[in-house]
């Protein structure tokens, strides 16, 4: 008799423009529990740090991405594999210094905000979708990377595009492991 083989677990994908509604309806309702953008702001970048540190497992078992050996092919990572798996879109990126750490992502489309047409009265310093900065953020120090992300610009205060600024705050420490023999 045959063992049965165990089946992997199978991935569940919610539906893209369920979750951009259900998010919209997670920031009202936080607006609606602090009356500071700031704590607002603070935390939906936590959140999206907490899912960030998780997500990067799935992203890396997921593709075959290799080592990066620079800031710049991360950068590119970010946008065309990780963004385009998750949430549907390409940002284009832009390298901002002659030191090659900071990078902008320039999103001509931003699916949080789909269904989004303006800041709520009174929030002009919210940032509506500063979940995305702490994925960026909470993902990239799980591969021991510190980083610091912002929103630049952002079509919902006006902006003509939507913009996340990356800076990468040290090099990570390279240790070189020896086997024993």
């Amino acid at each position: 008799m045959s063992r049965p083989v165990p089946r992997r677990p199978q991935h569940h994908k919610i539906n893209k423009d369920l979750f951009v509604l259900t998010y919209g309806a997670l920031v009202a309702q936080l607006c609606k529990d602090h009356e500071k953008d700031e704590d607002v702001n603070k935390y939906l970048d936590k959140m999206g740090y907490s899912i960030g540190t998780r997500l990067v497992e799935d992203f890396l078992a997921r593709t075959c991405v290799t080592r990066c050996h620079s800031y710049s092919e991360i950068t590119d990572i970010i946008a065309q594999v990780a963004f385009k798996m998750y949430l549907g879109v390409t940002p284009s990126v832009t390298c901002n210094n002659a030191s090659r750490n900071e990078f902008s992502l320039i999103l001509d489309k931003n699916p949080l905000s789909e269904f989004v047409e303006e800041l709520p009265t009174g929030r002009s310093s919210l940032c509506y979708c500063n979940l995305l900065c702490g994925i960026i953020r909470g993902a990239l120090e799980m591969v021991h990377l510190t980083a610091d992300v912002t929103f630049l610009q952002d079509r919902l205060k006006g902006d003509t595009v939507t913009e996340i600024g990356i800076i990468f705050l040290k090099q990570p420490n390279e240790k070189k492991y020896r086997r024993r023999k």
